[in-house]
C-alpha cells in the first residue's frame, strides 16, 4: 500500500512539473468560462432567449466537446509512452509493486488532476443555482460543525498527498477537526431551527451532470492510458486517444442523420455523448445505460493496459 500510495504522489506531483498540465487548464478554464458566461447570462434573460436548464448550455456545443476530449488524452499521453521512451519503465517494473498497481497509480493521479480541472465549478454552482441559506438556523454551533468539518476534509486531503512519513500529524489534526464538529452538531440538535439550503431552481440536473461527467472522464481516461501503454511517442497517444474518443463525437453527428425509428439510430445514440447530456444528465435523468457503458470501457480498458504492461516482462 505504501509503494502504491508513493507512485500516485509521484505521478500527480509530476503534472505540476510540466508545461503541458498548465496548457491544458488555461484553455479548459478559458472554455468553461465562455460556457459559463453564457448559461448566466440566458438565466438572467427573461422572454423565449432564456434556459430552462442551464447545464444543458454549459455542456453542450462542439467545441465544448472537443475541447473536452482532447483533455484527457494530454492527461494521460506520458503515463506509459514517457517511461517506455526514456527506458525507465523497465527500472520502474523492477519495484517491489505488482503490475496491476503501477496501473492503478498512473491512472488514480490522472484522475486527481482530472477532478482538479473542475473545480471552479464549486464557485459556479452557488450563482447558477441561485442558492440561499435558512439564516435563522444557521447558529453558532451550526457555524463550528461547518468550519471543523472542512478543516477536516482538508486536512484529511493534506494527509494523503504527503509523504509517508509525514501523515500521521494531519491525520490526527483532521481526526480532531471530525470530533468536534460532531461536538458542534450535537449541541446544534437542541435547537429547532436547522440552517436550510434552498435553491432557486431545480438543483438535480447539477447532480446528474455532475455524475455523468464524472464516469465520462473515467472512461476516457482508461482509454488514455491504454493506450500510453501501447506506444513510446508521447504525440503518437495523445492522436490515438483523440481518435478513439472522436468516435463519440461521430456517433453524435450520426444521430442526427438517421432517422429515429432506424436500428442505427438507437445504436449511434447509446456512443453519442453530447446527445446523452442534452436529453438525459442536463435535465436531471440519471440513465444507467450511459453508466454502464462509461464503466464497462473503463474497465476494460483498465484490464487491457495491465496486460499491455504485463507483457513488457516478456520482451
Amino acid at each position: 500500500m505504501r509503494s502504491t500510495l508513493s507512485l500516485i504522489q509521484r505521478e500527480f506531483a509530476a503534472y505540476f512539473l510540466s508545461p503541458i498540465a498548465y496548457v491544458v487548464l488555461v484553455v479548459f478554464l478559458a472554455v468553461m468560462g465562455g460556457h459559463y458566461w453564457l448559461a448566466f447570462r440566458q438565466l438572467t434573460t427573461s422572454g423565449p432567449v432564456g434556459v430552462e436548464f442551464p447545464w444543458v448550455v454549459l455542456l453542450d456545443g462542439y467545441l465544448f466537446w472537443f475541447i473536452f476530449l482532447l483533455v484527457p488524452p494530454l492527461i494521460t499521453m506520458r503515463l506509459f509512452a514517457e517511461e517506455r521512451g526514456t527506458g525507465t519503465l523497465e527500472m520502474l517494473m523492477t519495484a517491489p509493486v505488482r503490475d496491476w498497481q503501477i496501473v492503478l497509480a498512473k491512472y488514480l493521479a490522472a484522475v486527481g488532476f482530472y477532478l482538479i480541472l473542475w473545480v471552479p465549478f464549486v464557485f459556479y454552482f452557488p450563482i447558477l443555482m441561485d442558492l440561499n441559506w435558512n439564516a435563522a438556523g444557521f447558529t453558532l454551533y451550526a457555524k463550528g460543525m461547518v468550519i471543523a468539518l472542512g478543516m477536516g476534509i482538508v486536512l484529511l486531503i493534506a494527509s494523503i498527498v504527503m509523504p509517508i512519513g509525514r501523515k500521521g500529524l494531519p491525520c490526527l489534526f483532521s481526526l480532531f477537526a471530525f470530533l468536534t464538529s460532531g461536538v458542534f452538531a450535537y449541541f446544534h440538535k437542541n435547537h429547532d431551527e436547522i440552517p436550510v439550503l434552498t435553491a432557486g431552481i431545480d438543483p438535480y440536473p447539477a447532480l446528474t451532470a455532475g455524475i455523468g461527467i464524472f464516469f465520462v472522464g473515467l472512461m476516457l481516461l482508461a482509454l488514455g492510458i491504454w493506450v500510453s501503454s501501447l506506444v513510446k511517442s508521447q504525440m503518437v497517444a495523445a492522436l490515438l486517444s483523440v481518435s478513439l474518443g472522436m468516435i463519440f463525437l461521430i456517433a453524435d453527428l450520426m444521430v442526427r442523420l438517421f432517422p429515429p425509428e432506424t436500428p442505427y439510430h438507437q445504436i449511434a445514440a447509446y456512443f453519442a455523448l453530447p446527445t446523452h447530456f442534452v436529453k438525459d444528465f442536463g435535465r436531471g435523468i440519471l440513465d444507467t445505460g450511459h453508466l454502464v457503458l462509461y464503466i464497462t470501457v473503463a474497465v476494460l480498458a483498465f484490464f487491457l493496459t495491465v496486460r499491455s504492461v504485463e507483457s513488457r516482462r516478456w520482451q
